[in-house]
């Protein structure tokens, strides 16, 4: 088990406000991961994946949105411009940190919400972030699947792994091979059996951690960013 503290960082324009990982060691690099919708930075699925890619070297930081925040509980504001600002605020939070090499590389990642909002922040910034971890990425509301939220994916030029559940209301298989095929960057997909949104299940509590620190490390080297 990692190493972790409450983090705190109010030198930016939006508090950065969560709990660090930080490995044995020199670090090689670091993830910034957030929440769902409807979740804070204490999500089982954070935690476990926090204390997953902190034990393979990354220094881990799992925060909450501006959004949460400001309230414990309930929706996203219909702005989403605060929450992309929380984000970028805490990866140059992460990049002042003491220990951590002025070159390693800066992964950027969420579930759900979280993972749409980092991809919109990097496709409007896309030298912010070495690559993307998106964790159950929204595709669409489960009961309008007319109406994509792909309308940044050509803009994104950032490398990014999807990691979906095949029982995943929010998007199919087949529905996310496609929508991939808008982005110009190298993505891949992570399909995880029986596994609904929220990824994490009793089954694959322990091997599901083990298969995302691998399959994102491959993908990042192949993707030229290790």
């Amino acid at each position: 088990m990692s190493s972790y503290q409450e983090f705190v960082d109010l030198s930016g324009p939006e508090a950065v406000r969560g709990f660090l990982h930080t490995p044995e060691g020199t670090s090689s690099g670091a993830l910034i991961v957030t929440h769902g919708a409807g979740a804070n930075c204490q999500a089982a699925l954070l935690v476990v994946l926090a204390e997953a890619f902190c034990a393979s070297g990354l220094t881990v930081l799992r925060c909450d949105l501006p959004f949460r925040q400001e309230r414990p509980h309930g929706p996203p504001n219909r702005s989403t411009e605060r929450d992309q600002a929380g984000l970028r605020a805490a990866v140059e939070a992460v990049r002042r940190l003491r220990g951590l090499n002025s070159a390693a590389h800066m992964f950027l990642g969420g579930h759900s919400y979280g993972g749409r909002q980092a991809s919109m922040l990097a496709a409007e910034e896309p030298g912010l972030v070495d690559a993307l971890l998106l964790l159950s990425y929204p595709l669409h509301s489960p009961k309008r699947p007319e109406q994509l939220r792909t309308q940044h994916f050509p803009g994104l030029r950032t490398p990014a792994l999807f990691v979906s559940g095949v029982r995943d209301g929010f998007a199919t298989t087949s529905e996310m091979e496609a929508a991939r095929q808008l982005i110009p960057a190298r993505t891949e997909l992570l399909s995880v059996d029986a596994a609904g949104h929220e990824l994490i299940t009793k089954r694959n509590r322990e091997a599901l951690p083990r298969s995302i620190v691998e399959k994102f490390g491959a993908f990042t080297a192949m993707a030229g960013t290790v």
